[in-house]
């Protein structure tokens, strides 16, 4: 990758705000001793899938709470919003980062979010690369080590070598995870293009966005519905 290609992956964007007070004292504390750009990715993609709670119902129309330090300050976020949490702190520290959209099918969701949501599918669902050792490398830090237990999920590990996407199976070998289409990877998020998809799937959910209607607790309904 040429220096001019490799530095639209280091930019600070609206959305990746990476020279944010925010973002660069999670990185900072994160990282501390870690020399290497791969010891630094694996660090923050743990810090990320465990420290920031993920909430499917954490979504708004408004453009900025979906900044990293947004989501970084509030500590809760769907996967959309800590994809973007981990893309602006690789940038923070020098590891080009750019993000990754695909549909996914997820069997692994609760009665209430279905309700919500009228649909299993996942549009847009979101992820980081990073350019580790020479190549793009995925990394998706959505589910948290204790949801993973909830649901009896095999919960994602990322060693900065191979690409760390969802299982296509559970814990007792039902169906987990179907990627459908792939979006591509993303300098900056494509909030416009998203939402209009969200919009078009979800027409009930965005009609009572920010209700009590459009709202749950994701891992209390994990708790109950799993045995």
């Amino acid at each position: 990758m040429s220096n001019n290609e490799d530095s639209k992956y280091l930019t600070a964007t609206y959305f990746l705000d990476s020279t944010s007070s925010v973002v660069e004292d999670f990185a900072h504390r994160v990282c501390k001793g870690k020399k290497s750009p791969l010891e630094k990715a694996i660090s923050l993609y743990y810090a990320v899938r465990d420290e920031i709670r993920y909430d499917p119902y954490d979504i708004s129309p408004a453009r900025e709470t979906f900044k990293a330090s947004s989501v970084l300050a509030k500590g809760t976020g769907y996967c959309v919003a800590k994809a973007i949490a981990l893309t602006a702190l690789g940038r923070q520290q020098n590891i080009p980062s750019r993000l990754g959209f695909s549909d996914v099918r997820n069997h692994l969701s609760t009665s209430r979010l279905r309700e919500v949501m009228k649909s299993d599918i996942f549009y847009y669902h979101g992820y980081t690369e990073f350019m580790l050792n020479g190549k793009w490398v995925k990394a998706t830090p959505a589910f948290n080590l204790s949801l993973c237990h909830r649901f009896k999920v095999k919960p994602l590990e990322f060693d900065g070598l191979n690409d760390s996407i969802f299982h296509e199976l559970n814990e007792d070998d039902e169906k987990h995870m179907e990627y459908l289409r792939e979006h591509g990877s993303f300098t900056d998020l494509p909030f416009a293009e998203m939402f209009s998809s969200y919009q078009h799937h979800y027409p009930q959910m965005f009609e009572k966005l920010g209700s009590a209607q459009s709202t749950g607790d994701f891992h209390k309904e994990a708790a109950e519905e799993t045995p």
